[in-house]
């Protein structure tokens, strides 16, 4: 497709036949859902011992869909590079700084999680299937592969090969978002595999394999006894989550890749300019901060870790200290959910007297933000739901069982103010941004008699008395606002930095192994142990990763802020 001319003066509704040709994006869609179904299928399937899929066939497909998509990238990178025009455009809010930054780190620990996975089942070759191998080996070169594309390419709104690029993009997302369900599915089968043998009294047993689910490849002689396959098998695990966050980056700038396949965009996004809206300048952390955010933020966020690592050890230990541990967690919980709330309130209040210009641009990135946050958080919603309904009529009595509503009433309106602030964090303008003002109509009179339509004698001017230009005030007036607005900006970059810190510490602790949704009898008395475990391993990823996608989206509020 030649390139568009760069007189453009905004973004184009339409961009020539092709464009005006829905049936590429249909394709792509389709080819996504039928490859989605099918690996849903296959994963679902190997989770369950009655079924007849072995993880050997999970690898292989999964296999077999990172080669390919590693191909089509290479394909994608090649014809590019040949072709100087095919990218004429770049959205400049797509694949920001720290999304790819993010995507980077995450992948190294892909990489060192591979290496592990590698060192396990290579360490009883003799009774393992090849495949099993080859799957680590072949993911480390995907995630190698994939975070170089969408380090360079994130950006890109190609012109070429239109059909093919968004089948490909598609197909790759649909890799991801398969590598992502398999690892969710695989640590969640350990954590029902450990609570319904244990009874939660060694949570590091859900890493030890099952022997059912292994397959008829694995004979007696396969078990893990060495020190070093131990250290390999509880390494590789204890790295799921970083592999999970990883896929879902992955998922999230592949999409708004697909959506700018075509894309026309004004002349100043000519090469990979700026585009609509603002884009972020370059900042300092804690740069223009009053560091009670910061600060208060880093406490919590060391004394979550230190909780953490306390209902662990309690919960994994054999004195019967789950009721102590329980108490520890949930009270922790409910005092920073409560500032977490309180802090997203105040922000809210901020943006009422902040006039801010408001940016109503078409942005992918942005639009896709807002839907993952809002979607992301109903998997905690409904956890949340079912709590309230398993305390309110099952009526536990106790300190616990009040704890365990105020965690869930607190979590609700959490993330229903935090989505509330950061919704309307990311359509606020630049600082400094007026909001546009329609001009005042000139007044004007209506008259009955046609004789007042004669001229009237012009008024003489009114005197000004002799004194200072009036430009005085207005300096001042100027000052005023702008300290005002200063002031404002500094609490909105404390309020993101403190609700930065807080998800992290709530993405660390069920990331990591913490499920007091088990340990806490209330709801597995109430729904059966069947009923909730089903709820919790489907709603809870949800809720990991919105933890993870709130602190991306707080860290834009803080830049733009």
């Amino acid at each position: 497709m030649s390139e568009e001319p760069a007189t453009r003066p905004k973004e184009s509704p339409r961009a020539g036949p092709r464009e005006e040709w829905k049936g590429g994006r249909l394709l792509s869609v389709l080819l996504a859902a039928k490859v989605s179904l099918l690996a849903c299928t296959l994963i679902s399937g190997g989770a369950f011992n009655n079924v007849a899929v072995h993880d050997t066939d999970v690898f292989a497909l999964l296999t077999t869909m990172m080669l390919l998509a590693a191909l089509w990238i290479l394909f994608y990178l090649l014809r590019t590079a040949r072709f100087p025009g095919a990218v004429p455009y770049g959205d400049a809010h797509a694949g920001p700084i720290w999304l790819r930054g993010g995507l980077v780190l995450f992948g190294i620990c892909t990489l060192v999680m591979d290496v592990f996975k590698t060192g396990y089942y290579s360490s009883f070759f003799e009774c393992q299937s090849a495949i099993k191998i080859l799957h680590p080996l072949t993911q480390a070169v995907f995630v190698i592969v994939q975070t170089y594309f969408l380090w360079v390419s994130a950006k890109d709104c190609i012109h070429i090969h239109l059909d093919l690029t968004r089948c490909g993009l598609m197909f790759t997302l649909t890799t991801n978002l398969a590598v992502w369900m398999a690892a969710v599915v695989d640590e969640s089968v350990h954590q029902a595999h450990f609570h319904s043998s244990s009874h939660g009294n060694a949570s590091h047993s859900r890493l030890a394999p099952d022997p059912e689910r292994e397959g008829s490849q694995v004979a007696g002689d396969c078990s893990c006894d060495t020190a070093v396959c131990q250290i390999f098998q509880k390494g590789y695990f204890y790295l799921y989550p970083f592999n999970i966050e990883y896929s879902l980056f992955a998922s999230t700038m592949l999409y708004v890749m697909w959506k700018n396949v075509g894309r026309l965009l004004a002349s100043s996004t000519h090469g990979h300019g700026q585009g609509h809206g603002h884009a972020p300048s370059r900042v300092s952390l804690f740069q223009e901060t009053f560091f009670a955010g910061p600060v208060l933020g880093l406490m919590l966020l060391v004394v979550g870790l230190v909780v953490f690592i306390i209902y662990e050890v309690q919960v994994s230990g054999e004195g019967g200290h789950t009721q102590q541990a329980l108490l520890i967690y949930y009270g922790f919980n409910i005092v920073c959910l409560g500032l977490m709330t309180l802090v997203s309130l105040s922000g809210s209040v901020i943006y009422r007297f902040d006039r801010r210009a408001m940016d109503h641009h078409k942005n992918p990135t942005r639009t896709l933000d807002v839907a993952l946050l809002m979607g992301a958080a109903l998997g905690q919603y409904a956890i949340s739901y079912y709590s309230i309904v398993a305390v309110v009529i099952g009526m536990p009595r106790g300190l616990l069982g009040g704890l365990n509503l105020a965690h869930a009433l607190l979590t609700i309106a959490q993330h229903t103010f935090q989505n509330v602030f950061i919704i309307e964090s990311l359509h606020r303008g630049p600082p400094g941004a007026k909001p546009h003002e329609t001009s005042p109509k000139e007044p004007c009179l209506t008259f009955a008699n046609l004789d007042a339509l004669h001229p009237l004698p012009t008024c003489p001017p009114t005197p000004r008395p002799v004194g200072p230009s009036p430009a005085g005030p207005q300096e001042a007036k100027a000052i005023i606002l702008a300290t005002r607005g200063h002031w404002r900006r500094r609490c909105l970059k404390d309020i993101s930095l403190f609700l930065l810190l807080c998800n992290v510490i709530l993405w660390i602790m069920p990331a990591f192994g913490a499920r007091p949704h088990f340990s806490n009898k209330v709801e597995v008395g109430f729904y059966g142990y069947s009923l909730w475990a089903a709820i919790v391993n489907i709603c809870l990823p949800f809720g990991i990763f919105y933890r993870m996608h709130a602190v991306s989206s707080l860290l834009e509020v803080y830049v733009l802020s």
